[in-house]
């Protein structure tokens, strides 16, 4: 690769997006015409990047196979067979995301082969696996940022269970507390997940009728009010009570391993992940772990992640300050967020 290129970027018109911040990074009219939810950079194949090489602008995907040791790196292109290894984008949540899950190494290419075989098309709703890539992801704040993500730990749940819902939900609270384990947990979720209509809807109402009466300023109350208003007759209202809220301030970052249960509720971040389902859920008690970056340079700090698929740098510079690398041999993408500048390269 012999200069770093532009790229235009698809962005993902969502009903939960926001109709500001996307517009407003990119420099568009704001409102936007259309709720704006993910811009996506990379070669996915469902929205894959436009790279400006030789005077025209052509797909990311066809750039890498016409050159992929060039492009990615001679190292991540053998390891990633000639394939971007991740998908970058930025994520603006206005409204309530619903809990997903995301797939190990072999539970993605498995689930993927299987949709394929039946034919079920990449874009259709129905989908669960758009492509055979493991999705472990990190996102790190631009905003305020709440989200949910993992199962508490089982006597919160016992607890917010008998506070929001004691009467629809006083058998499993019950058989729970009996059996705070894995086994449980798993019980415990699947009950909920497969609760008769009649049964289902009056559980949300009791939950969302102890929720208006709560102080709102709790974020339990709060967050099952919101959901019953986006969500009325899904049983993902109660989420609150059995996964963990976490509220992230700018340039804090929240990694998931493959198996944890999570949504996004409201703000704005930067996601990176690697190229929803009860088989795949891991159900342990999961404490968050907010990460913060580490100095990686001058000029640079990095959110470390287990992930090999890819890593998040912040890069900050002035024009009394630039900032200068040597022997960056793999891919990368490069987001202005602030500001502009300009990159030199030998």
């Amino acid at each position: 690769m012999d200069v770093p290129w532009r790229m235009q970027n698809r962005i993902m018109n969502y009903p939960w997006g926001s109709r500001i911040a996307i517009a407003r990074l990119l420099g568009f009219p704001e409102p936007s015409s259309a709720p704006q939810a993910e811009l996506w950079m990379g070669d996915h194949p469902r929205a894959p990047s436009r790279v400006h090489m030789k005077g025209a602008w052509i797909s990311l995907t066809e750039a890498i196979e016409h050159a992929p040791a060039s492009i990615l790196g001679p190292y991540v292109a053998k390891r990633f067979k000639n394939r971007l290894p991740f998908l970058f984008k930025v994520l603006a949540a206005e409204k309530p995301l619903s809990i997903q899950a995301h797939p190990d190494a072999q539970q993605a290419r498995q689930g993927f082969e299987r949709e394929n075989a039946l034919g079920i098309p990449l874009d259709a709703p129905h989908r669960n696996f758009r492509d055979d890539n493991p999705k472990p992801e990190l996102l790190v704040a631009l905003s305020p940022f709440w989200a949910m993500c993992g199962f508490r730990r089982i006597p919160e749940i016992l607890n917010l269970g008998n506070r929001f819902a004691p009467a629809g939900l006083e058998k499993q609270l019950r058989d729970l507390q009996g059996r705070p384990d894995p086994s449980g947990l798993r019980d415990f979720f699947r009950y909920l997940m497969t609760f008769e209509d009649s049964r289902r809807k009056a559980v949300i109402q009791e939950a969302v009728s102890a929720a208006l009466r709560a102080d709102q300023a709790d974020p339990v109350s709060r967050w099952i009010s919101i959901l019953s208003r986006e969500y009325p007759d899904d049983i993902g209202v109660l989420s609150p009570v059995f996964l963990n809220l976490l509220q992230l301030e700018p340039g804090d970052g929240i990694f998931l391993s493959a198996g944890i249960l999570h949504a996004y509720l409201e703000g704005v971040g930067v996601e990176v992940m690697a190229n929803s389902l009860m088989e795949i859920l891991e159900f342990r008690e999961y404490i968050p772990d907010v990460s913060r970056p580490l100095p990686a340079g001058a000029c640079e700090v990095r959110y470390e992640t287990p992930a090999e698929e890819f890593s998040l740098s912040r890069i900050e510079v002035s024009p009394d300050a630039p900032c200068r690398f040597h022997d960056r041999n793999s891919v990368e993408i490069l987001l202005c967020l602030d500001g502009a500048g300009s990159i030199l390269h030998p």
